[in-house]
């Protein structure tokens, strides 16, 4: 490997503009465009090797580029920067424009426009008295009404931009700041170190490891059993095995699966592959990529020299990252992105109902699986799927917009009858062109009210509800990826939680150890009677067979009340701070034996659930060093080290006695048990074949068994406590053992005495839920999932298979509403499977993050609740909401319609109705969805799935205020003008002036309204509706603005709003009805919800899946001039509108350049696999035999997984 001095001596090729560097863009471009065994041989035939090319690139690969910015800035000059150009966001203007295609918006336009025209006709002066026409001044003014109509229309339309580009530019602003903390680690001066992925630079060397999402294009410089993911750029699923022999080439957007390494950085953001593609597709800003005009070229090349398509562009752990593996074009690793929206989409199964058939078994015992999930040969596009909420709201808002229409076209049709009766048949008039205004009129009627009809203010209140949610949620700990998530977490009936570091601290200690065949209860107590071979052995190992990104750092300040700090993974830390306490330096033996000199490394992935590594000694054999759960360890072991150090033979007996004596006792204290071994192998023999791990780690020598702590946390116990009080049922599933599993499931609270609960290991699950032929049988899980509280010694595809199992379930009245934690790359299908998928933020995996809907950025149980009582809260503002809307449509349908009926006249005019659609819409939707929840929230049980979207207490609230309101404006439509001694507005002629009757219907109406929006802030029934009110100051200025608007429209509407000056005893009458709102609110109070018929219910049952394909609306502009969306549902497209688009050019890009391939090729796309992740997922765990259990590692669930990282991925979802 070169040193610095070696680098700094190197004689760099100088290519165009390409200052001190050896090797030009356009050479590393076409290096990673061969992969494989011909990548190899072509660097080496170019360059000699991969050391070479570093020193070419003026770096090391042991100490890195030096911590220079200046340099890192001429890199960024020469290479290239590792982002990609967003596309700029759309502008004001743009917004507007696409606020004004709303359909009835634009029908309400031209009626006005046209009304606006008429309105200069004069008819003759004999039609105008035979007609009862107005006075002269006010025909003069008839124009105002058109004016008012389309000044009105522009209101809505900019309030509505406004909306989308205010959300747009928070988005924006979030999504910034969340990439611009992810970073990766990297070595710069010797030094590892993280830095956001943005600032990586061609030179770079990069440590990666299992988990990780590669964020630039490398070379491999030193591989540890690596093995890496490359579907999402090859669409092939089969993990590619990196090495000096293998393959050399790292892609950005590929996920490592297995092992760990370190690479050189040689391509970032447009240079790399993914960047190629991507600007290929034009995903990025009209910026070209580094290289200019040979892209094409390039794209050809790729063409030539990778005979499997690019199937899908990488994926990205930062900004929009497709969750729940939905098969859409994702963006590049590090690109800032636009606005972070995202639609969670299903996938299309094979059966029509979207069930997965239980798996079957591999097609041979050979057939590698690795992890990796089977291609499906379904070549369907992937589809969005709305969350229950979303798909009640979305088909109560059709039903409500079919009767709405159904009323606007009635009313017009008597409107029109009516006057042609009254003024044709009894008059006897003959035609007119002037008759026209009347039938404008009529069509304007019909028209306002088809626009109050329809709640198009629903998809405004969930946004709004929604987003104000996410960002109070981020204080909370709880980094949202995808917005339904927050609903949905408030219906969640059952969390399945991981246990370390979920419940527990992850601050782990090692308090006993087995060792010399004598157990320790105190770590001190046996540093003095360990053997000098036996401490050797036991060091060796712990500092050898771990990550060597694991280690112990000085504290940080009192942070950690003096103990050392804990970087990378716990389990590790805890180890080497044994070796700490027994006086000894891990460092020491690390740099005796550097990750370089290291011979062969197993790292720990959850199908071998262990780690071991082989080093070469100085005589030329090798020794192995071993850990893992200490009951599958111990099965590998067939002797044992005595008190002296010698090695004694180790039988099953011997095993089952040290279980029950030493493994047993620990666990029930909640101790993690961790078996190390070690075997040397005789240099007689030869050198083994290392592929074949089964021999390799097996006739092991144990040298020790240690039980380590880690704690319960302090504040778990009340959480799920409160949990359990929501009627949430607390799961735990881990990789311990039993005894372990049990000892803090107590501890947390999961465990109650006064009720019956179900513990089971990976093994017995399995059993019970299998028939005799192997296959997964829905009644058998549902036999165990109501009682089962603690699975332990599970492999993720028990998680999955548990998970499917609780949602697929019909055994509850609800249905189940699972959310599931995790942190572990194969984490991912249940992560996916569940309803809402909880990633760890500081343990967790790039590939768990990315499959997740909601980051927990502390790890921590607790916010998990909070993450409930905010769903729960979004669920409740938007009923708030729909309470309040409703009532109000039904009372301004009703009164349009039968005032037309009765009439000929709507009592509110076209102008009026506008006003109040805006308040109902945009106020209201912004005042009841930003409510702060409250702890009653969690008195309550879950909603679940099939519970209706409008409850008997909301229908009895709606109907109730309803008939208040129709009963006053009935009265003061009829009887007005004799209650309060005015003149009557009915019948008036067409320009006639504004009556101070028909205004006092329209404040009344209004000022009813606005009391109400306070009624409905409560929708359980509870009396005080003021409790919170002054919390919410949106709310509070929202009516205070709205009352003062009110006034304004009335006193000085004049003829434009149709209103006239009232008197301040009117005013108070119109106050008093009002306020009157408040007390019908308490009558109706009264009223038992439980007496009501279960028939007065709207929304119930299970939703049904409203699903659109993204094969029919891959076109952006299509997209956005879906006339049947309102504003706010094709603001939640619009984010993905791009990588719509994507999709479509990706698929003709594949159908041209790969014509000839082979049609089973083709048909194992990315696409392909995303689109079925149940099927994959579960034929995985099937391949593997359903019984994975035996492998499972106590103490070690959490291995290699676990890494010190920032918040990213942040997605939201509509």
């Amino acid at each position: 490997m070169g040193e610095p001095d070696e680098v700094d001596q190197a004689l760099p090729y100088r290519g165009t503009d390409m200052s001190d560097y050896g090797i030009p863009l356009d050479d590393l471009k076409e290096l990673m465009e061969v992969r494989g065994t011909e990548g190899i041989a072509e660097i080496e035939q170019k360059y000699g090797s991969v050391t070479e090319i570093c020193k070419r690139l003026r770096t090391s690969p042991t100490v890195g580029l030096e911590n220079n910015p200046k340099e890192f800035e001429l890199r960024r000059q020469v290479y290239g920067s590792n982002i990609i150009p967003p596309k700029p966001p759309k502008t004001f203007l743009q917004l507007v424009w696409e606020a004004l295609q709303d359909t009835t918006l634009i029908i309400l336009e031209i009626a006005a426009i046209i009304s606006l025209g008429l309105s200069f006709y004069k008819p003759s002066k004999d039609i105008q008295d035979k007609l009862g026409g107005g006075d002269e001044s006010e025909e003069k003014a008839g124009w105002i009404e058109g004016v008012a109509i389309l000044v009105s229309v522009a209101v809505v339309v900019f309030v509505t931009a406004f909306n989308d580009w205010s959300k747009e530019r928070k988005f924006r602003g979030l999504q910034n700041k969340i990439e611009g903390e992810h970073k990766f680690a990297v070595i710069r001066s010797g030094e590892v170190i993280q830095i956001p992925v943005g600032e990586i630079v061609v030179g770079d060397v990069c440590q990666v490891k299992y988990g990780d999402l590669l964020p630039a294009d490398g070379l491999v410089v030193q591989s540890n059993d690596l093995k890496v993911d490359e579907s999402s750029l090859t669409g092939e699923s089969d993990h590619v095995k990196k090495g000096d022999s293998r393959d050399l080439h790292l892609l950005s957007g590929t996920h490592v699966m297995e092992g760990s390494g370190k690479m050189v950085v040689t391509a970032v953001g447009l240079s790399s592959q993914s960047g190629i593609i991507f600007a290929l597709l034009g995903a990025t800003a009209a910026e070209k990529p580094a290289g200019g005009k040979g892209d094409r070229k390039k794209a050809k090349s790729i063409e030539d020299t990778n005979p499997v398509p690019k199937a899908a562009a990488p994926l990205d752990p930062i900004g929009a990252s497709p969750s729940k593996a939905d098969g859409r074009l994702p963006p590049l690793q590090n690109a800032p992105q636009p606005p972070a929206m995202e639609l969670k989409e299903v996938s299309l199964r094979d059966e029509p109902d979207g069930k997965v058939d239980s798996p079957t078994a591999p097609s041979s015992p050979g057939e590698e699986v690795d992890g990796a999930v089977k291609q499906s040969k379904s070549t369907s596009f992937p589809r969005k799927e709305k969350s229950v909420l979303q798909t009640k709201l979305t088909k109560l808002a059709v039903q409500i917009g079919y009767a709405g229409f159904a009323v606007s076209v009635l009313t017009v049709i008597i409107l029109i009858i009516s006057f042609c009766v009254n003024t044709f048949a009894i008059q006897g008039l003959p035609w007119n062109n002037y008759y026209i205004q009347f039938f404008v009129k009529f069509f304007i009627i019909g028209v306002t009210v088809l626009v109050v009809a329809v709640p198009e203010g629903l998809p405004l209140a969930v946004t709004i509800a929604l987003a104000y949610s996410v960002k109070k949620m981020m204080k909370d700990n709880n980094l949202v990826r995808h917005l339904d998530a927050c609903e949905t977490m408030g219906n969640a009936t059952a969390i399945c939680s991981d246990k370390t570091g979920t419940l527990t601290t992850n601050r782990m200690t090692v308090m006993q150890i087995f060792v010399g065949e004598k157990h320790y209860k105190s770590v001190s107590d046996c540093a003095s009677h360990i053997q000098p071979k036996v401490m050797d052995l036991l060091v060796d190992g712990i500092a050898i067979n771990s990550g060597y990104t694991s280690r112990l750092l000085p504290p940080d300040d009192d942070r950690e009340g003096g103990l050392a700090k804990q970087v990378g993974n716990k389990t590790e830390c805890s180890l080497l701070g044994l070796v700490v306490g027994l006086n000894k330096d891990y460092q020491a033996v690390r740099d005796e034996w550097p990750e370089e000199r290291l011979y062969k490394v197993y790292t720990f992935n959850s199908s071998r659930k262990s780690m071991s590594t082989v080093v070469q000694k100085e005589d030329g054999s090798f020794r192995l060093y071993s850990k893992g759960a200490s009951e599958i360890m111990l099965r590998k072991c067939t002797k044992i080290l005595d008190v002296n150090g010698d090695e004694k033979d180790f039988s099953h007996h011997n095993r089952d006695a040290l279980i029950k004596k030493v493994i047993e006792p620990m666990a029930s204290e909640a101790l993690r048990t961790i078996c190390m071994a070690y075997r040397d192998f005789d240099p007689a023999e030869g050198e083994p074949d290392w592929e074949s791990e089964n021999l390799i780690v097996s006739n092991l020598t144990a040298i020790a068994i240690t039980g380590i702590e880690d704690p319960v946390r302090d504040e778990v116990p009340a959480a799920i406590k409160k949990c359990q009080r929501a009627g949430i049922t607390v799961r735990m599933v881990t990789g311990d053992n039993v005894n372990t599993a049990r000892a803090i499931a107590i501890k947390c609270g999961i465990l109650t005495p006064d009720e019956e609960f179900i513990i089971l290991d990976g093994k017995e699950f399995n059993r019970r839920i299998r028939n005799e032929k192997g296959m997964i049988e829905q009644a058998r899980i549902d036999k165990l999932w109501p009682k089962l509280r603690v699975l332990a010694r599970s492999s993720p595809t028990d998680k999955h298979t548990l998970v499917k199992g609780i949602i697929d379930s019909t055994i509850s009245e609800n249905r189940e509403v699972v959310a599931v934690t995790g942190d572990g790359t194969n984490d991912g299908p249940a992560l996916k499977k569940a309803d809402v998928g909880f990633a760890m933020g500081i343990a967790g995996t790039d590939v768990a993050k990315e499959a997740s809907d909601i980051i927990l950025t502390d790890d921590n149980f607790t916010s998990i609740v909070k993450a409930v009582l905010w769903g729960r809260n979004v669920y409740d503002s938007i009923s708030k909401f729909l309470q309040f809307q409703l009532t109000v449509n039904v009372v301004a349908v009703i009164v349009a319609f039968l005032g037309a009926c009765i009439d000929n006249d709507s009592p509110l005019k076209a102008v009026q109705m506008l006003w109040v659609n805006l308040i109902m819409d945009s106020f209201a939707s912004l005042a009841l969805a930003t409510e702060m929840p409250t702890e009653e929230l969690l008195l309550r049980k879950p909603y679940g799935r099939t519970k209706p979207l409008i409850s008997r207490t909301m229908c009895k609230n709606i109907l109730g205020h309803a008939v208040y309101q129709l009963i006053i404006i009935f009265t003061i439509l009829f009887a007005g003008d004799i209650i309060y001694d005015i003149d009557s507005g009915r019948g008036a002629a067409l320009h006639a002036a504004p009556s101070q009757h028909f205004t006092i219907v329209f404040n009344t109406f209004v000022m009813m309204q606005i009391f109400n929006e306070i009624n409905a802030r409560k929708i359980h029934n509870q009396r005080n509706v003021f409790s919170g009110l002054f919390t919410n100051p949106i709310f509070c200025s929202i009516v205070v603005g709205t009352l003062i608007a009110q006034v304004f429209i009335v006193e000085f509407g004049s003829v434009a709003f149709s209103t006239t000056h009232l008197t301040v005893d009117q005013w108070g009458w119109c106050v008093f009805l009002g306020m009157g709102e408040l007390l019908w609110g308490q009558v109706l109070a009264f009223i038992p919800t439980k007496k009501l018929p279960r028939s007065l219910t709207i929304g119930g049952g299970e939703p049904e899946v409203d699903m659109v394909s993204i094969a029919d609306i891959d076109e952006p502009d299509a997209i956005e001039s879906m006339t049947e969306l309102r504003r706010g549902q094709i603001l939640w497209i619009r984010g993905l509108s791009r990588i719509q688009t994507q999709i479509r050019v990706v698929n003709t890009w594949r159908s041209t350049l790969y014509e000839g391939l082979d049609k089973t090729r083709r048909d194992t796309s990315i696409h392909d696999f995303m689109s079925t992740p149940e099927t994959h997922s579960i034929d995985f765990m099937n391949a593997n035999g359903g019984d994975t259990t035996d492998g499972g590692l106590s103490g070690l669930s959490s291995a290699n997984n676990r890494s010190s990282r920032s918040l990213h991925s942040y997605e939201t979802t509509i």
